[in-house]
């Protein structure tokens, strides 16, 4: 039987890059918003499944997540940013940046906790390079960030069957991206930034590592052009 996978945040960019990557070795379980944002992916990738929900809604992630048993993967790549400075953000702005990069991870993980320890699973977290360093005008985000490489330190300790991964990328060439670089009012040049199939590699890398070993903390940066 072919080991299961979870992607959160798959219809596109990183997401579905890293489905890519596992579709020849797991079986997919591919997490989106709807059914129409998953449906280009899911027919790229025959046998895979499409998930969708929104996993802030933490009653349709609870209905999502009953028939899962036993879960060999689970990637957390959905995320959100919403960038500023302190002096300028909103508490509604600091919340947002909370409840998708670090809550809603925290609510899945706990609710798939059963799921996990049943196949001695592995947990990856999409981090950043802003879960290491916070900038100025990025303090909302690194804070939600620098709150998820705690919430992966903490599982690793609690739940020593598991294998919890926090993979801190630099900028990838996405559409986040380009949104990204809009709000600091920078041209848009693709060359200056990871591809997305590149940090996949680096996930799926983690994944297929042997299991006496752990890979705790991979960070990964563009080369200099």
């Amino acid at each position: 039987m072919r080991p299961t996978a979870l992607i959160t945040g798959a219809s596109r960019g990183l997401g579905a890059a890293i489905a890519r990557e596992l579709a020849p070795t797991h079986d997919l379980l591919l997490g989106g918003r709807s059914s129409d944002s998953l449906a280009p992916i899911v027919a790229e990738l025959p046998g895979a499944t499409p998930w969708p929900v929104d996993v802030t809604d933490y009653d349709a992630v609870a209905d999502a997540v009953a028939g899962i048993d036993s879960l060999n993967v689970l990637v957390h790549n959905a995320g959100v940013a919403d960038i500023g400075t302190i002096a300028d953000s909103s508490v509604e702005q600091w919340r947002y940046n909370l409840e998708g990069n670090v809550i809603a991870v925290a609510e899945l993980t706990r609710l798939l906790l059963p799921a996990l320890r049943t196949a001695n699973g592995h947990v990856v977290l999409i981090n950043s390079g802003a879960g290491l360093r916070a900038n100025p005008g990025w303090g909302p985000y690194a804070a939600s960030k620098f709150a998820l490489r705690a919430f992966g330190d903490a599982l690793r300790l609690e739940e020593p069957s598991l294998r919890v991964t926090s993979v801190h990328p630099g900028r990838i060439d996405t559409d986040m991206q380009r949104a990204l670089i809009a709000d600091e009012g920078r041209d848009y040049n693709p060359d200056e930034f990871l591809t997305p199939q590149s940090v996949a590699q680096a996930v799926r890398n983690a994944i297929e590592t042997p299991r006496d070993a752990h890979p705790v903390e991979i960070v990964v940066r563009p080369i200099a052009r």
